[in-house]
């Protein structure tokens, strides 16, 4: 029997702790920042989401450099100097209450997430084995996906149930454990360059062989938004309010019991197999969901998006750190940039189109998009993949 290379180390453990610590605060705060802006500070409704783009815009300002920061000066310093920007800035969320001042911050914190967030998927690809790279990623990712499923539902009931106030002493304590648990994982760190800056040159801030999979995932990223951003405002208006409390619960639960296999799978017989599938039962989901009508069908949508897209970010991740190994901080960011500019425009388009033709009919048209992704993947990168007899991934040129 072969003995697989070990995952399960306590350097694994302490990264996935400190990525899903980052995204819970995250996550908490995206839903109830909008909340407290209108509540608190009487900003109007319109304004309210400056909150939300203004983090995501330093995030993916910062995501670049970061990468780059990351091969020029290795991953400990810039993942411990990002925790602590995260730290410090959500003390500030106690002291500062006018709506300009919270931008600044929200803009810190941003920059915060998107350097803590580039260092530790890098550090995640250096610590998991190559032999078992899709598998020990896929596993990475359920700590953001988690996070994402348990995020909005703690800050919500500390808005219900306390007080805004409480709320941001719980996120001081979430990224004081993120903090810590960067902090005492071990870091194999790379060979680092003997000139360094800063400031790295235009041609080094992208990895051109990682653009084209960070373009597919962009795309799909534009549907996803829908979902995220509008599931639960879709659901109020069917009268399935509470069924949309266990949306994101069904989701993480397919995670869970999909992932152990599917990672396994991307290793075992390429990426092609896992991908193209995920693409077609993602846009499946979008197209049930679109459907909605009772809780089981809403539920059976969450399920399908949860295994569709839950299995595609992990992959495509993957395949870009694959394009350059030896540069993981940098194809990790490069991904990531790109993924979240398709992330944030979605976000803002969705909601757009969505007042002019409604949830159901956005929905059903997203799910096209996600079909044509297929082609999409094919042509930037499925065609070039070549799997040898060892299952060893090739790319031809």
């Amino acid at each position: 029997m072969e003995n697989k290379p070990r995952l399960w180390t306590g350097s694994f453990l302490n990264v996935c702790a400190s990525n899903f610590f980052v995204f819970l605060v995250f996550y908490l705060l995206f839903v109830t920042m909008p909340i407290y802006t209108m509540e608190s500070i009487g900003v109007a409704e319109g304004k309210a989401g400056l909150v939300i783009t203004v983090f995501l815009l330093a995030a993916i300002f910062i995501r670049p450099l970061s990468g780059q920061w990351t091969e020029s000066f290795g991953r400990k310093p810039v993942v411990i100097t990002a925790l602590s920007i995260f730290l410090g800035s959500t003390f500030l969320y106690l002291w500062f209450e006018s709506f300009s001042a919270l931008l600044v911050i929200r803009f810190i914190q941003g920059i915060g997430f998107g350097m803590g967030t580039t260092a530790l998927g890098a550090i995640a690809a250096d610590i998991i084995p190559e032999q078992r790279k899709g598998e020990g990623l896929g596993y990475f990712a359920m700590s953001m996906n988690f996070a994402m499923v348990i995020g909005p539902f703690l800050g919500l009931t500390l808005v219900q149930k306390a007080s805004f106030t409480v709320m941001f002493i719980v996120c001081i304590g979430l990224a004081t454990i993120a903090f810590l648990s960067g902090l005492v994982t071990r870091v194999v760190e790379q060979k680092v360059p003997a000139q360094r800056s800063l400031v790295p040159s235009m041609q080094t801030l992208l990895e051109k062989p990682v653009i084209p999979i960070a373009l597919t995932g962009a795309v799909m990223a534009l549907a996803y938004a829908g979902v995220l951003s509008f599931v639960s405002v879709y659901a109020n208006q069917l009268g399935l309010a509470e069924a949309a409390t266990y949306f994101f619960v069904v989701y993480a639960l397919v995670l869970l019991v999909s992932r152990p296999f599917t990672g396994k799978w991307f290793d075992q017989y390429g990426e092609n197999v896992i991908v193209i599938p995920s693409i077609i039962v993602f846009g499946v989901g979008l197209l049930t969901l679109s459907f909605s009508n009772t809780a089981f069908i809403l539920l059976v949508s969450g399920g399908l998006i949860g295994l569709g897209w839950g299995t595609l970010v992990p992959s495509m991740q993957t395949i870009a750190l694959k394009k350059v190994p030896e540069k993981a901080g940098a194809a990790t960011a490069t991904f990531f940039t790109i993924f979240d500019i398709g992330m944030g425009v979605g976000s803002y388009v969705v909601g757009a189109i969505a007042t002019g033709i409604g949830f159901s009919s956005l929905y059903f048209n997203s799910s096209f998009i996600v079909f044509g992704a297929v082609g999409l993947y094919f042509l930037l990168h499925g065609r070039k993949v070549r799997t040898n007899k060892g299952q060893q991934v090739e790319y031809s040129r």
